[in-house]
């Protein structure tokens, strides 16, 4: 199906340049690449080390992530009669699925693993159009709050980053962590202060560089992983074994699906308010299965659900370039480093606190454009009051002490310590309270 993308090619800003050039483009995808990086490979690091794989396992699944995340990203901006939001967007592995996945993994072993990942898949293509028709759930006063709360929950990330990524660690909160993520700050600020076109529009790219060199000055920076990483890796279906599927592992990871669609349907709405494109119940149709079939996709090729990353809505606003076109550039450069592994390990060394500093200002904004989003809310009334400031609060609260929780069935532990879903339905459930369902939507 052939769409209007006149939308994604408009600036944001009169500074930014309407026609791309292709070596813009490239930058701009590369600095997207940046953004998502570390929140891309840490979940397979995560799970590969919880299920003691090998140097050559863990290696294989890192690169196969990345290659995958490329393909991943593709079907979801690539509009096609069935699949593909069209929007400007990333899509990584899903850090919701870890904790599932491990405790499948762990129990049931890796094949399990990849048969109820393949599973979930398979379920998301078959429901999205169910999901899509819930449209009318999510009115400004809804999406505003998830999306306030998708930014602001995510801060405590960027701040451990910041502090060096490991709050365990020893040299958690080193003066030399803190220092590296304020200059990556603050160069993030000044660039956007003072610079213009196409330099403002790198402004998290030039961050992370400058301060990446600082972090190498201070002996910060490694490049061991680049010398150990082979030079050529091709993807292989089934690397682990053939997928087996059992029920009780299929059905925790439909539960994972669930919120993965919750969450996305926030960043849907989130990007399609800064292009200034309506989503229809058609775009979140196409939206949720490219989605399930990365997830198909990610199982066969023995890695990991995937997901649109709010993070990279930051990286959007900030840049104020619309068009996806840069965004074909990361995808390419994402499969590329997925078959060159040396390659790919260059973006590993850089420091956490550095990728922490330029999270926390994309973060940071990623949280005002939901209280943006608000503005169109008319809050003389207490009952848009109390839906916002619930659900809001009910997010950052599991957010910042899930352990509140812990007394619970795992089932719904799952669901209740992210903040994420617990703000998605307390904002819904609310609405529909005070407001009901939304027709007109």
């Amino acid at each position: 199906m052939k769409t209007n993308d006149s939308y994604a090619d408009a600036p944001i800003t009169t500074e930014i340049t309407p026609q791309l050039t292709e070596g813009k483009a490239a930058v701009l995808g590369f600095q997207h690449l940046l953004a998502m990086y570390s929140g891309d490979v840490i979940v397979p690091l995560l799970i590969g080390g919880f299920l003691h794989f090998t140097a050559a396992q863990m290696t294989y699944l890192v690169s196969i992530d990345i290659f995958m995340c490329g393909i991943a990203t593709l079907l979801q901006i690539r509009t096609t009669p069935l699949t593909g939001i069209g929007l400007p967007v990333v899509l990584g592995c899903a850090i919701q699925s870890v904790q599932p996945l491990e405790r499948i993994g762990g129990g049931l072993g890796i094949t399990a693993m990849y048969g109820a990942i393949i599973a979930s898949g398979l379920f998301v293509i078959l429901v999205a159009g169910l999901f899509s028709k819930i449209r009318g759930l999510f009115p400004p006063i809804v999406t505003g709050s998830i999306i306030t709360v998708i930014g602001f929950t995510l801060i405590p990330v960027a701040f451990e980053d910041i502090g060096g990524g490991n709050p365990a660690a020893q040299s958690y909160g080193d003066p030399k962590n803190l220092l590296v993520g304020l200059v990556t700050v603050a160069v993030i600020v000044l660039i956007n202060v003072w610079a213009r076109g196409f330099m403002r529009s790198i402004a998290v790219l030039i961050g992370i560089l400058v301060g990446t060199g600082i972090a190498a000055l201070l002996g910060m920076v490694s490049f061991t992983p680049v010398l150990q990483a082979s030079w050529f890796h091709f993807p292989r279906p089934f690397y682990f074994g053939v997928p087996t599927f059992n029920l009780s592992a299929i059905l925790t990871m439909i539960m994972v699906t669930l919120t993965t669609m919750i969450e996305s349907t926030g960043v849907f709405f989130a990007l399609g308010d800064l292009v200034g494109k309506e989503i229809t119940q058609t775009d979140l149709k196409r939206g949720y299965r490219a989605e399930g079939v990365a997830a198909i996709l990610g199982g066969i090729f023995n890695t990991f659900p995937y997901s649109t990353f709010s993070e990279n809505v930051g990286v959007l606003q900030l840049s104020g370039v619309k068009s996806r076109k840069p965004l074909y550039y990361a995808a390419g450069f994402l499969i590329l480093l997925g078959l060159l592994p040396k390659a790919g390990a260059m973006a590993t060394i850089i420091p956490s606190s550095v990728l922490g500093g330029a999270m926390l200002v994309m973060f940071g904004i990623v949280g005002i454009q939901g209280v943006r989003i608000l503005q169109k809310v008319n809050f003389n009334q207490t009952k848009d009051i109390l839906i916002s400031a619930l659900s809001i609060g009910m997010g950052l609260g599991s957010t910042v002490d899930p352990q509140i929780y812990r007394a619970l069935p795992q089932a719904c532990q799952m669901l209740l310590t992210n903040g994420i879903v617990v703000a998605s339905i307390t904002a819904v459930v609310l609405n529909l309270l005070f407001n009901g369902y939304d027709s007109s939507r």
